[in-house]
């Protein structure tokens, strides 16, 4: 029996030993001993890969025994070794640059480029649907550094706000992540991230999906968020030969394959297009190898040139996979030039996962607080690519600051300080103060928007404080008095609204408000309060229209079930009629009188809009949201673009009890979207809403369905919003009401000489409206946009055939 025991002891003292691992590391450099950057590293026969980093430095972690290891990358021969590892062993390599032998025109003249184009193109959706699911495991690792700034200004100052070390690497940003990616057919991705780690400030287009990443030419467009509104079409795009032109570079042997190298010319370069090289397995037609790039000339967001570096390895027979990719950009932005990539890691491929059922819910990508808790321990442990030592160096110094600004003291400190008064910013954007520890925020409104003037109040203050209570758990609580008081019509008005969110990851809440206030009677919205003050002080133009309500309200909201929406609200309120009471300008206007509170009557201001009355309402709102797709963290959920089409339903009931005035049912269907992308030619936006009054009894003017009007020089840019309807505009009974809005993202403008560096984006648009009170009101306009500056002009029609025109600007206000 002890002989038993002692033999099973020793089995146990070997059992560590089949599973450990070993490293195998070493420099990757060319003939003239240059560090080969981002060159990928794997082990044939498998999908065990990893990446050198930017100084061609290369760490893979194996269990030991006999390997062949690939080196390859783009505009290098591939190098093949054989390696016993029986411990860490240090190999270093030389990459001898590629030679790929020229090919002879054909008898038509056309160049052998384009049949092996036309092929890969036919042969695109068989390789875009070729698994039908997989999951691997991915590492991102990104870096950006300032290489230049103007003279003097990188002080002290500017160099903390930028979060850039001073030194000789001058590093703004970096940041690494694993997690594993999982993918279904024909579209659907789940990645569960395991780590992550970020420092500095990042400047540039959005790289926050391993899926994105990857980069898959087999698709017709290629998106990088952020980069350029309408993607990149792809060099094997299904209408490719409309956009490029190829010469065949020449061919060379690599695993017993004939690979092309094929060079990709853009028609036109103002063009959302590629230019560089892809390589092309002959007789597979599936992409083997890419070097592509692009310039400002597609009119790029953020970056003057970004450089895609993409390596495939087989994954099982007849079946290949990105391995690797490599993003490097740089760029300038008012003198301060930089330069930074992206590099991915893909390995471990599974072809066969057993997903659980409905696995792929919509989730996208699910955060956890442990994925950003790993210690440098970890990291050094289990990142695959090497940092480089300015990297190391970088994560160092930071995470002494940071260490030292997670001290109690520190943050005491800093609190103080971020908590000062500070009256410029209160003015245009409010002040706050936050305590850290209890996790509770104090705010105040903006002084633009406490101090304003209306001809019903005259001037008026409007104090708008709120208090929110943050839980660890992802909870809140919050409390948002306001006390409103009019200097001419001496009325006060004082209320309150709490919330309290129940429900982070579904976003469900309980809320209630109660007191008195002033509102406006569209209550769709009209004009704001600083531009009505400014308009109606220096021009005698009183948009406004407001009436006063005493109200109590509570309500419920949450996503019921993935994808739909549901608010229900129930409302006691006692509304009154006002009048104007000040009439004051700055200037003479002998010529112009202010228009009265009453939008039916301006030019009479005796009569009241509508009887003072109860209102017991019942107001119930479902939005639906096909496909949902979402990020799941900690604190909730963050919804991405949505694929398809959302539905609303709106349904209002006036309860006629409990000394309630009112008895009425509306309900009215939304159908929107407001960024269908429609690839080279920009992206679109609609709305179409459809309503009626089922029972009208008893309906007050607060009640009626309003439109989003328009009547001043500037307008807001929604969907929703007319350019020329007036705002007080009203349907009584039915009514539909259509919105269509496209932005050609500079398609048009990439073809004229010169304009296509503005990069200035070209809109059309329309609106429709009809209903008994207005039947087939159209409007329609152009304009062009940059940032937040946008200008319009446009003309509408009525019914009658009554036309208006103008223009319409938008500044971000």
């Amino acid at each position: 029996m002890n002989r038993y025991l002692l033999t099973l002891f020793i089995a146990l003292l070997y059992v560590p030993a089949f599973g450990q691992q070993v490293v195998l590391h070493g420099n990757i450099t060319d003939n003239q001993g240059h560090a080969v950057s981002f060159a990928s590293v794997y082990v044939k026969g498998s999908t065990i890969t990893t990446t050198a980093n930017e100084d061609g430095v290369y760490r893979l972690k194996l269990k030991p025994g006999h390997y062949t290891i690939n080196y390859r990358l783009v505009g290098f021969k591939q190098l093949t070794n054989e390696v016993d590892l029986t411990g860490n062993a240090n190999h270093n390599v030389k990459l001898t640059y590629e030679d790929y032998q020229p090919v002879q025109a054909s008898a038509t003249g056309e160049d052998p480029a384009f049949e092996i184009i036309r092929n890969a193109i036919k042969n695109r959706e068989h390789h875009l649907n070729e698994i039908d699911a997989y999951s691997c495991n991915v590492y991102i690792q990104g870096t950006q550094k300032l290489l230049s700034a103007p003279k003097g200004m990188l002080s002290n100052g500017v160099s903390r706000e930028l979060k850039v070390d001073t030194g000789r690497n001058r590093i703004m940003y970096i940041s690494e992540y694993q997690s594993k990616l999982n993918y279904g057919r024909p579209d659907k991705y789940k990645e569960v991230m395991i780590s992550s780690q970020a420092a500095g400030n990042y400047n540039a287009f959005n790289y926050s999906r391993a899926a994105n990443l990857q980069v898959n030419f087999y698709k017709n467009m290629i998106d990088i968020e952020g980069l350029n509104p309408r993607g990149f079409v792809s060099p094997i795009a299904y209408n490719a030969l409309t956009f490029y032109t190829y010469k065949l570079i020449g061919t060379t042997t690599e695993n017993g394959k004939l690979i092309d190298k094929i060079q990709v010319i853009p028609i036109r370069e103002t063009a959302p297009v590629f230019k560089g090289n892809i390589y092309i397995v002959d007789g597979d037609w599936r992409v083997y190898n890419a070097h592509l790039y692009v310039t400002k000339q597609s009119n790029l967001n953020f970056v003057d040139t970004l450089n895609i570096n993409q390596q495939y390895i087989p994954v099982k027979d007849g079946v290949w996979q990105p391995a690797s990719v490599s993003l490097t950009y740089s760029g300038d932005v008012l003198g301060f030039r930089y330069y930074g990539y992206i590099l991915g890691v893909y390995s471990d491929y599974d072809l066969n996962p057993k997903f659980p059922p409905h696995y792929f819910n919509g989730e996208t990508m699910l955060q956890t607080n442990e994925s950003v808790k790993r210690d440098s321990a970890y990291w050094k442990q289990n990142r695959p690519v090497p940092l480089t030592a300015d990297a190391q160096r970088n994560y160092d110094h930071k995470d002494s600051i940071l260490r030292k600004q997670s001290g109690i003291a520190y943050r005491d400190s800093a609190e103080k300080v971020g908590n000062h008064f500070n009256p410029v910013t209160y003015v245009f954007a409010g002040d706050s103060v936050k305590h850290w520890r209890t996790g509770e925020t104090y705010t105040l409104n903006p002084l633009y928007d406490v101090v304003s003037y209306n001809t019903v109040e005259g001037w008026n203050i409007d104090l708008k404080p709120s208090y929110i209570k943050q839980y660890p758990s992802g909870k809140e609580f919050s409390v948002s008095p306001e006390v409103r008081y009019g200097f001419e019509n001496h009325l006060l008005s004082v209320n309150s609204g709490f919330s309290y969110k129940f429900d982070p990851i579904k976003q469900g809440f309980v809320y209630a408000n109660v007191g008195s206030n002033l509102f406006d009677i569209n209550n769709a919205g009209s004009v704001g309060k600083f531009l009505n003050s400014f308009s109606t002080l220096f021009f005698k133009e009183n948009y406004l229209k407001l009436y006063r309500s005493k109200y109590a309200s509570a309500g419920v909201k949450e996503e019921v079930v993935t994808g739909l929406n549901l608010d229900v609200n129930l409302e006691y309120a006692r509304r009154t009629a006002l009048q104007n009471s000040s009439n004051r300008t700055v200037g003479s206007f002998p010529n112009k009188e202010f228009t009265s509170n009453n939008p039916l009557i301006p030019n009479l201001d005796a009569p009241l809009l509508f009887a003072e009355n109860n209102a017991l309402t019942l107001k119930v709102s479902a939005v639906y949201t096909f496909d949902e797709e979402y990020t799941t963290t900690a604190n909730g959920r963050i919804y991405g673009q949505y694929k398809y089409p959302k539905i609303k339903f709106n349904y209002h009931k006036g309860i006629n009890a409990f000394g309630s005035d009112v008895n009425y049912d509306y309900a009215d269907v939304q159908v929107f979207h407001d960024h269908i992308n429609l690839g080279v030619y920009g992206f679109s936006s609609f709305l179409i809403t459809a309503g009626k009054f089922f029972n009208d009894k008893s309906v007050s003017f607060p009640d009626y369905k309003w439109f989003q009007g328009n009547q001043g020089i500037t307008f807001a840019p929604g969907i929703s919003e007319f350019h020329f309807l007036p705002y007080y505009t009203y349907a009584p009974t039915s009514f539909v009401e259509a919105h269509y809005e496209h932005n050609f993202s500079g398609f048009l403008f990439s073809q004229v000489p010169f304009l296509h560096r503005l990069k200035l984006e070209e809109i059309i648009g329309g609106n429709y409206l009809t209903q008994k009170l207005n039947p087939n009101y159209a409007e329609f306009y152009i304009g062009v946009q940059r940032f937040f500056f946008r200008f319009d002009y446009g003309f509408a029609y009525e019914g009658n055939g009554k036309f208006e025109h103008g223009i319409k600007i938008y500044f971000g206000i």
